[in-house]
């Protein structure tokens, strides 16, 4: 899974609000919302919360293996 953890230490240090995102950022109150939820979002996205921040994409957002491992296919094919 992706978290965005690193997205809210990185507003705190930089003094970034969610209102400053919203309303100079042009990130919208929905997009907002999956970021907390640590839901999907899109790479024109993170690429606009990079450059408003700027910082680098590991600043916004880590990668988390899941879990359990995802079920294999019984399809037989390979790859």
């Amino acid at each position: 899974m992706i978290s965005y953890a690193p997205l809210w230490k990185t507003m705190k240090s930089k003094g970034v609000t969610t209102y400053t995102l919203r309303y100079k950022g042009l990130i919208g109150g929905g997009t907002i919302q999956r970021l907390r939820r640590s839901e999907t979002v899109s790479t024109n996205t993170l690429d606009t919360l990079c450059r408003i921040l700027n910082c680098t994409l590991s600043d916004v957002a880590e990668y988390i293996p899941d879990q359990t491992p995802p079920a294999l296919s019984r399809g037989g094919r390979s790859g």
